[in-house]
């Protein structure tokens, strides 16, 4: 049987570690269990409990004072993914080998880790060859989201880390909750947008022709190929935190190596009560 992992990845501040938090209650009301794996080795707290955390392996902290390396904090925390990318034991010891896993990665907030350095592409390799099926879950806080130009950078991101990283990508656009009414309605026409639409619409902005030509190339690459959608999720409303659930659920092709099981037959009103116990079990 496959095992089944979130890579929940987005820049800093996108909300990664409460979308982990929230997951892990949504899915304990549904009667599921979802365990979270830290990789983040600058992470100072989270709400939710971890199956492995890289901080027992290695923290930024302890990177940052080593004289000899005189690393900042982004050459730190890429210094710390390097080094467990070069000991995937760790990992795989951390992880054991229950069949029938579904776990979330909290990764850091650094996006030249999903763009040009082939730390999380090695990951992802090794998850694969441990018979994991893997799905990215790009966060964008949609708080940043009210304007075009802000729109067409979060895109580009997102489909920065589709290229790099080729695996199955779900794009969510987080904290809705924290939007004024007015706002959120502002942000739902970038949930399914008419680019061209924006793209007129922010003309009287530009201020070069090679600028605007260029957001306009990109803006129909976006749009013609539908490379990139978001969906918003709004921790106060379930109905949000469902449809999450069951676009990444779909993604990973959950269910659909599960055997049909034939209902079991009940001879006499003797055997209902029985029957019924056994059914809940």
């Amino acid at each position: 049987m496959p095992r089944y992992a979130q890579l929940v990845i987005g820049p800093a501040g996108s909300g990664k570690s409460s979308y982990c938090t929230t997951m892990v209650e949504h899915f304990s009301t549904l009667r599921r269990v979802v365990r979270v794996v830290n990789l983040d080795p600058a992470a100072e707290r989270f709400e939710y409990p971890v199956l492995a955390d890289v901080r027992e392996l290695i923290q930024v902290e302890d990177v940052m004072e080593d004289d000899e390396l005189a690393l900042g904090p982004n050459g730190a925390l890429v210094f710390c993914m390097e080094h467990l990318v070069g000991n995937p034991s760790w990992l795989q010891e951390a992880l054991g080998e229950t069949q029938e896993d579904y776990l979330l990665f909290d990764c850091p907030g650094q996006m030249e880790l999903y763009t040009h350095l082939p730390v999380m592409t090695q990951l992802i390799g090794w998850l694969q060859n441990w018979d994991f099926r893997i799905c990215v879950v790009f966060l964008l806080d949609s708080q940043f989201m009210v304007e075009s130009f802000k729109f067409l950078s979060g895109v580009l991101a997102a489909l920065s880390a589709m290229v790099s990283l080729e695996v199955p990508q779900v794009n969510i656009m987080t904290k809705m909750d924290l939007l004024s009414p007015a706002a959120q309605k502002e942000v739902e026409r970038f949930l399914d947008p008419d680019l061209y639409s924006m793209m007129e619409d922010s003309a009287g902005a530009w201020r070069s022709r090679k600028f605007q030509d260029l957001t306009r190339a990109i803006y129909e690459l976006v749009d013609d190929y539908g490379l990139v959608r978001f969906i918003p999720l709004n921790r106060d409303e379930p109905d949000t935190i469902q449809e999450v659930v069951h676009l990444i659920d779909s993604t990973l092709q959950i269910g659909d190596e599960e055997e049909f099981r034939e209902p079991q037959e009940v001879d006499d009103e003797a055997n209902l009560e029985d029957f019924l116990s056994s059914q809940e079990n």
